[in-house]
Protein backbone atom coordinates (compact mmCIF):
# COMPACT_ATOMS: atom_id res chain seq x y z
CA UNK A 1 0.00 0.00 0.00
CA UNK A 2 1.33 3.79 -0.82
CA UNK A 3 2.48 5.88 2.39
CA UNK A 4 2.29 9.30 2.32
CA UNK A 5 3.59 11.68 4.62
CA UNK A 6 1.37 14.23 5.06
CA UNK A 7 3.19 17.41 4.78
CA UNK A 8 4.05 16.67 1.12
CA UNK A 9 3.11 18.05 -1.79
CA UNK A 10 1.87 15.32 -3.60
CA UNK A 11 0.05 14.53 -0.57
CA UNK A 12 -2.19 17.51 -0.69
CA UNK A 13 -2.54 16.71 -4.51
CA UNK A 14 -3.03 13.64 -3.95
CA UNK A 15 -6.28 14.22 -1.54
CA UNK A 16 -7.84 16.74 -4.20
CA UNK A 17 -7.71 13.42 -6.95
CA UNK A 18 -11.11 12.69 -6.78
CA UNK A 19 -12.35 16.22 -8.23
CA UNK A 20 -9.21 16.23 -10.52
CA UNK A 21 -10.81 13.19 -11.83
CA UNK A 22 -14.02 14.28 -11.71
CA UNK A 23 -12.95 17.37 -14.18
CA UNK A 24 -11.07 15.29 -16.56
CA UNK A 25 -14.41 12.58 -16.49
CA UNK A 26 -16.30 15.38 -18.06
CA UNK A 27 -14.11 16.91 -20.04
CA UNK A 28 -13.38 13.37 -21.70
CA UNK A 29 -16.84 12.21 -21.70
CA UNK A 30 -16.07 9.09 -20.33
CA UNK A 31 -18.30 6.44 -21.76
CA UNK A 32 -16.27 4.29 -23.54
CA UNK A 33 -17.35 5.41 -26.87
CA UNK A 34 -14.11 4.46 -28.17
CA UNK A 35 -14.47 1.03 -27.91
CA UNK A 36 -17.31 0.72 -30.39
CA UNK A 37 -19.09 -1.23 -28.65
CA UNK A 38 -22.81 -0.52 -29.48
CA UNK A 39 -25.11 0.19 -26.26
CA UNK A 40 -22.27 0.35 -23.71
CA UNK A 41 -21.53 2.97 -21.75
CA UNK A 42 -21.62 3.88 -17.88
CA UNK A 43 -21.48 7.04 -16.16
CA UNK A 44 -18.47 6.98 -14.07
CA UNK A 45 -19.16 11.11 -12.68
CA UNK A 46 -22.02 9.42 -11.30
CA UNK A 47 -20.65 6.72 -9.63
CA UNK A 48 -17.75 9.33 -8.17
CA UNK A 49 -20.33 11.94 -6.79
CA UNK A 50 -21.87 9.20 -5.28
CA UNK A 51 -19.53 7.47 -3.50
CA UNK A 52 -17.13 10.51 -2.43
CA UNK A 53 -20.73 12.10 -1.07
CA UNK A 54 -21.73 8.90 0.58
CA UNK A 55 -17.96 9.22 2.66
CA UNK A 56 -18.41 12.52 3.40
CA UNK A 57 -15.13 13.50 1.99
CA UNK A 58 -13.99 16.90 2.96
CA UNK A 59 -12.28 17.79 -0.36
CA UNK A 60 -15.18 17.10 -2.55
CA UNK A 61 -16.92 20.50 -2.51
CA UNK A 62 -20.46 20.48 -3.94
CA UNK A 63 -19.95 24.05 -5.64
CA UNK A 64 -17.03 22.22 -7.39
CA UNK A 65 -19.08 19.82 -8.72
CA UNK A 66 -21.92 21.80 -9.67
CA UNK A 67 -19.21 23.41 -11.95
CA UNK A 68 -18.54 20.08 -13.42
CA UNK A 69 -21.85 19.30 -14.16
CA UNK A 70 -21.85 23.42 -16.04
CA UNK A 71 -18.42 21.55 -18.27
CA UNK A 72 -20.49 18.20 -18.80
CA UNK A 73 -23.82 20.46 -20.16
CA UNK A 74 -21.25 22.16 -22.44
CA UNK A 75 -19.03 19.04 -23.36
CA UNK A 76 -22.43 16.97 -24.77
CA UNK A 77 -24.56 19.93 -25.46
CA UNK A 78 -26.78 19.42 -23.44
CA UNK A 79 -29.06 22.82 -22.09
CA UNK A 80 -27.02 24.94 -19.66
CA UNK A 81 -27.92 23.25 -15.52
CA UNK A 82 -29.17 19.98 -16.61
CA UNK A 83 -26.30 17.70 -15.39
CA UNK A 84 -25.59 20.33 -12.82
CA UNK A 85 -29.20 19.20 -11.69
CA UNK A 86 -28.66 15.70 -11.66
CA UNK A 87 -25.31 15.76 -9.61
CA UNK A 88 -26.63 18.09 -6.66
CA UNK A 89 -29.50 15.75 -6.98
CA UNK A 90 -27.05 12.80 -6.20
CA UNK A 91 -24.87 15.21 -3.52
CA UNK A 92 -28.49 15.09 -1.92
CA UNK A 93 -29.74 11.87 -2.39
CA UNK A 94 -26.10 10.77 -1.16
CA UNK A 95 -26.01 13.28 2.18
CA UNK A 96 -29.16 11.96 3.32
CA UNK A 97 -28.26 8.39 3.10
CA UNK A 98 -24.67 9.74 4.95
CA UNK A 99 -26.63 10.84 7.62
CA UNK A 100 -29.66 8.38 8.13
CA UNK A 101 -27.15 5.03 7.78
CA UNK A 102 -25.69 4.23 11.28
CA UNK A 103 -23.67 1.18 9.97
CA UNK A 104 -23.13 1.59 5.64
CA UNK A 105 -23.60 -1.29 4.23
CA UNK A 106 -22.01 -2.31 0.63
CA UNK A 107 -25.30 -3.73 -1.01
CA UNK A 108 -27.67 -1.09 0.23
CA UNK A 109 -25.78 1.45 -0.59
CA UNK A 110 -25.49 -0.76 -4.52
CA UNK A 111 -29.08 -0.66 -4.19
CA UNK A 112 -29.77 2.90 -3.34
CA UNK A 113 -27.55 3.73 -5.87
CA UNK A 114 -29.59 2.13 -8.58
CA UNK A 115 -32.90 4.29 -7.46
CA UNK A 116 -30.65 7.14 -7.60
CA UNK A 117 -29.34 7.00 -10.78
CA UNK A 118 -32.53 5.80 -12.01
CA UNK A 119 -34.17 8.71 -10.92
CA UNK A 120 -31.74 10.89 -12.21
CA UNK A 121 -31.96 9.66 -15.80
CA UNK A 122 -35.54 9.31 -15.74
CA UNK A 123 -35.44 12.94 -15.51
CA UNK A 124 -33.25 13.83 -17.73
CA UNK A 125 -34.80 11.75 -20.10
CA UNK A 126 -37.99 13.62 -19.33
CA UNK A 127 -36.36 17.40 -19.56
CA UNK A 128 -35.01 16.65 -22.43
CA UNK A 129 -37.68 14.84 -24.50
CA UNK A 130 -40.71 16.87 -23.57
CA UNK A 131 -39.29 20.72 -22.92
CA UNK A 132 -36.01 20.54 -25.13
CA UNK A 133 -37.82 18.06 -28.00
CA UNK A 134 -34.70 16.04 -28.52
CA UNK A 135 -34.60 12.52 -30.23
CA UNK A 136 -33.51 10.34 -27.16
CA UNK A 137 -33.22 6.66 -27.41
CA UNK A 138 -34.47 5.62 -24.40
CA UNK A 139 -32.95 1.87 -24.45
CA UNK A 140 -29.57 3.72 -24.30
CA UNK A 141 -30.39 5.09 -20.70
CA UNK A 142 -31.68 1.92 -19.54
CA UNK A 143 -28.16 0.28 -20.69
CA UNK A 144 -26.26 2.94 -19.10
CA UNK A 145 -28.23 2.51 -16.07
CA UNK A 146 -27.29 -0.90 -16.13
CA UNK A 147 -23.63 -0.69 -16.76
CA UNK A 148 -23.75 2.41 -14.17
CA UNK A 149 -25.35 0.38 -11.27
CA UNK A 150 -22.98 -2.64 -12.37
CA UNK A 151 -19.72 -0.75 -12.10
CA UNK A 152 -20.16 0.39 -8.97
CA UNK A 153 -18.99 -2.28 -6.76
CA UNK A 154 -15.11 -2.50 -8.89
CA UNK A 155 -15.53 1.12 -8.59
CA UNK A 156 -16.49 1.49 -4.86
CA UNK A 157 -13.19 -1.18 -3.73
CA UNK A 158 -10.97 1.15 -6.23
CA UNK A 159 -12.09 4.07 -4.03
CA UNK A 160 -11.92 2.10 -0.84
CA UNK A 161 -8.15 1.27 -1.55
CA UNK A 162 -7.59 5.17 -2.22
CA UNK A 163 -8.96 6.42 1.22
CA UNK A 164 -7.14 3.35 3.16
CA UNK A 165 -3.66 5.21 1.32
CA UNK A 166 -4.82 9.11 2.88
CA UNK A 167 -5.78 7.35 6.32
CA UNK A 168 -1.99 5.67 6.76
Amino acid sequence: MIKLNKSNYFYKIYTWLPIIILYLSVLNEYDLNYLNIEYFSFNFPLILIFYFSVKGYLNFDYLLVFFAGLINDTVIGFPLGLSSLSYMLICIFASYLRNMTIRPHLIKDWFYFLFVISLINSINFSVLFIFFSYDLDIMFYIINNLFTFLFYIPLNFMFNYYFKAIDD
